[in-house]
């Protein structure tokens, strides 16, 4: 099935490949399903079927004018669910994608779900205020924002080096893999990646963290520059009861890149 009709008639653009125990990918921003290049493989080859999708707004999904929250997006994902009749189904949620099984959680239910993993997540909030003191600053996604009406491509392509972690002396990914992430990033709607700039960041997650009641894994890098752990995966956390946190040390937002071997094997231990 290549395009599932979510609630609104949003066209969502799905990719169902394998056979097994369902997994599935949900993307983080400004990219799509395919950011999983690493992880579809080897969670096929370890037997297990593999679903991914393009967020509305990015890559091959519609690409309507609103509709960007994440009320919305979690109806997508039940969309997707109900669709594909999915049960016993382990969600894995990149960045912007914990977001989605946070709220789908918290909206309806863990009914589908067997297990979920926060990857480099959102979750449970990002924005700094009284109640966030280690948050993130609002002027950064109020910059971000800005930048991205002067001149997206220019946007993506020096974001891409902070996702990854590229620096002078630094260089985990290949130049291949910038090029192919902006290929990904320049297949949205400016629209949706604008809108999604305050999804993403100033969001709170926190009343839905009492929905997570299945085994629940977090994996985040010390280094990430974009999530910050402490705000992101710490809390996430401390605030999921039984969740089990597992730190890469010295690792960038982008690790589903830069560390695919070890997410790779540290996804299979959970799932199975």
């Amino acid at each position: 099935m290549a395009y599932i009709a979510a609630k609104d008639g949003v066209q969502l653009h799905v990719k169902d490949m394998g056979q097994g125990r369902p997994v599935l990918l949900i993307h983080g921003w400004p990219l799509t399903g395919d950011m999983f290049e690493y992880q579809t493989l080897a969670l096929l080859e370890a037997g297990y079927r593999v679903i991914t999708y393009d967020r509305r707004g990015f890559g091959q999904s519609g690409h309507p004018a609103g509709g960007y929250n994440y009320d919305v997006f979690a109806d997508d994902l039940a969309s997707i669910l109900e669709a594909l009749d999915l049960r016993d189904v382990s969600l894995v949620g990149f960045s912007m994608g914990g977001g989605e099984i946070a709220r789908y959680l918290g909206r309806h239910g863990a009914a589908r779900v067997a297990k979920v993993a926060l990857v480099a997540s959102v979750v449970p909030y990002l924005l700094k205020d009284g109640s966030n003191p280690d948050g993130v600053d609002g002027q950064v996604f109020e910059d971000m924002k800005e930048q991205i009406r002067t001149d997206r491509f220019a946007f993506l392509q020096s974001f891409a080096k902070t996702f990854y972690g590229v620096g002078l002396i630094s260089q985990p990914v290949s130049q291949g893999i910038l090029d192919w992430s902006f290929v990904l990033g320049v297949m949205a709607s400016p629209k949706a990646t604008i809108d999604c700039v305050d999804a993403f960041g100033k969001t709170d997650f926190r009343p839905d963290l009492s929905a997570f009641t299945v085994p629940t894994l977090i994996i985040h890098g010390t280094s990430d520059a974009t999530v910050p752990i402490d705000p992101a995966g710490r809390a996430a956390a401390a605030g999921i009861p039984g969740a089990t946190l597992i730190e890469y040390d010295g690792e960038p937002h982008g690790l589903f890149a830069t560390a695919p071997d070890r997410l790779n094997r540290d996804l299979i231990d959970f799932i199975g």
